[in-house]
């Protein structure tokens, strides 16, 4: 069976296991919704393929040991922040995979049999996953982030969802640090949100153009001054090949607008 291809927010630092302060609801709807991610999947995933937006490299680059570690590459929080445990198993035999058919697209790439899961992994999957019973890879955004090729990286890809893959985009639809606090950044949340939603859930041909351009689109530096919470949603999306895009979750996060898509 067929798994879809899904963007989801990953949230901020370790919430919502450490109090940061975050207006209840907000987290009450961003939390819900991971939680139920595995409830909405045509069947249980075999393995998840994570990409993150806290992973960059020279060429895609995949966990391949057995049991990574978590990386809590994040500072300045409480102390329960960095005692958090999410013992998910790695999946060489993914993480071959992935390379092999990033190969056969094209793609020089790489594995790294040390690197364990970063936030952007472990805190979303520690919601949707908590047994962390499904073996998990996390691959690497390519460094530049130029969006056609994260479009090409998930169209190569696009063959683990036959094989029971669920392939996971993990970032914010929403990154500006100084925004977030500036609640005239409302209406520049709003704005690129708006122009998102048509342009991830228009069809396939048109998603991959208005995506690849997505850096004039409105307000696009102001909700994202650097890409890389964006570009994941690029390779989820290149993995939908024809599959049309739907809104999975809207939301905000200190009051700016997040959201979710979901292919397939």
């Amino acid at each position: 069976m067929r798994m879809p291809t899904t963007f989801v927010p990953h949230g901020g630092g370790p919430w919502p296991f450490v109090e940061l302060g975050l207006a209840p609801a907000e987290v009450a709807d961003l939390s819900g919704f991971l939680r139920a991610l595995p409830a909405s999947l045509p069947a249980a995933p075999k393995a998840l393929l994570v990409i993150s937006a806290h992973w960059e490299e020279r060429v895609p680059t995949v966990t391949s040991g057995e049991a990574p570690p978590l990386l809590f590459d994040y500072y300045g929080f409480p102390a329960a922040a960095y005692q958090l445990r999410w013992p998910a198993p790695g999946s060489p035999a993914l993480a071959s995979r992935t390379r092999e058919l990033l190969g056969l697209a094209g793609f020089d790439s790489a594995a790294d049999p040390g690197r364990g899961y970063d936030h952007g992994t472990f805190i979303p999957l520690m919601l949707s996953f908590p047994e962390a019973e499904v073996p998990v890879v996390q691959l690497s955004l390519l460094a530049g982030l130029d969006p056609a090729a994260h479009l090409a990286m998930g169209r190569a890809l696009a063959p683990l969802r036959e094989e029971g893959v669920l392939i996971v985009g993990s970032g914010m639809s929403y990154h500006n640090m100084g925004g977030f606090g500036d609640p005239r950044a409302v209406a520049e949340s709003e704005r690129f949100d708006g122009w998102l939603r048509d342009a991830a859930t228009a069809d396939p041909i048109e998603r991959a153009k208005q995506l690849s351009g997505w850096a004039a689109a409105p307000a696009a530096r102001l909700a994202h001054p650097r890409e890389e919470h964006l570009v994941p949603l690029m390779v989820v999306a290149g993995a939908a090949l024809e599959d049309r895009g739907r809104v999975s979750f809207r939301g905000s996060m200190m009051g700016k607008v997040l959201s979710g898509y979901t292919y397939g």
